[in-house]
């Protein structure tokens, strides 16, 4: 117990009774976690007075959330996106230097040891969507190319899903890729020009959001996680800033600087300079990355 014996439990003191409890050998860093934990908690039930059978609601609640999580769906996941709190987590973990790109959450879909690809390939196996051409540079924050840097991306069909997500539907490594930079920093490859998607709500956090008049759907982004010796990881996407829903992500995901310009590129030169079969969607965007701490 701490050096102050809090005494007995009243509606007045409550939260410094259970943190008292918290014995003195305690990992420093467990302790303090769960007494800010407690603090707030304890104000949040004064504050909002529920009666027995609300917080019977959220228990339940809570337990539906379990229930609904497995190997393939965490639900407590969605839960915390949903209420901006893994947005705020990953803010404070990533920090960046003036210049530097900003990060945004990871999303449950990356996958590892998705193959090598030549730069300018194209990671659209099943052929739906408008082709889109993204290309920019990999620059640390003086400017100068980064070569060697490793680009994984990755993002849904004109459908709306991952490969992931329609096994046996779209080819393996439908619209994943891996590309290495040369000396300029230069990246280009094809994919498809991608569309809004909702998350799993199918669940108590979609029955939530439901409940407060929310939609689930993220707007249409494009996957990013940047490597390169010398330099932090950067985890990130870009977004169409004429999304329907690029004023509402689900998960908070959108910052400004993440927005990228989607030109429709109808000019017959531009065409056959590309190599393409007709129109297709361009954006160009440079990334940024912090220097290792």
């Amino acid at each position: 117990m701490h050096e102050v014996d809090k005494g007995y439990f009243t509606e007045d003191n409550s939260a410094e009774v259970v943190i008292s409890r918290i014995a003195e050998s305690t990992d420093p860093r467990l302790s303090e976690v769960v007494a800010a934990i407690t603090r707030h908690m304890h104000a949040a039930v004064k504050e909002i007075e529920p009666t027995q059978e609300e917080w019977f609601k959220a228990i339940q609640f809570l337990t539906q959330t379990g229930h609904k999580s497995d190997d393939w769906r965490q639900e407590f996941i969605l839960l915390s996106d949903i209420f901006g709190v893994s947005m705020l987590v990953d803010a404070i973990n990533n920090r960046k230097p003036s210049g530097a790109s900003e990060s945004t959450v990871l999303g449950p879909f990356h996958i590892p040891d998705v193959p090598e690809l030549p730069m300018g390939a194209n990671i659209c196996l099943d052929g739906k969507g408008h082709p889109m051409l993204i290309k920019g540079r990999i620059l640390s924050t003086d400017g100068s190319p980064i070569s060697g840097a490793k680009i994984d991306v990755w993002q849904t069909n004109d459908d709306g899903f991952y490969d992931v997500q329609q096994k046996g539907i779209q080819p393996e490594f439908n619209l994943r890729g891996v590309f290495r930079t040369g000396d300029d920093g230069a990246y280009h490859f094809w994919g498809a020009k991608p569309r809004f998607y909702p998350i799993p709500d199918d669940g108590p956090v979609g029955k939530l959001l439901g409940a407060l008049g929310r939609h689930p759907n993220r707007p249409a982004h494009l996957h990013y996680i940047l490597e390169a010796d010398g330099f932090e990881t950067l985890v990130t996407h870009i977004f169409d800033p004429d999304d329907e829903y690029i004023n509402s992500d689900a998960v908070f995901g959108v910052k400004e600087s993440l927005l990228a310009k989607f030109d429709l590129i109808e000019d017959s030169e531009r065409i056959k300079e590309e190599g393409a079969e007709g129109p297709f969607y361009e954006v160009v965007h440079n990334f940024v990355l912090a220097p290792e701490k």
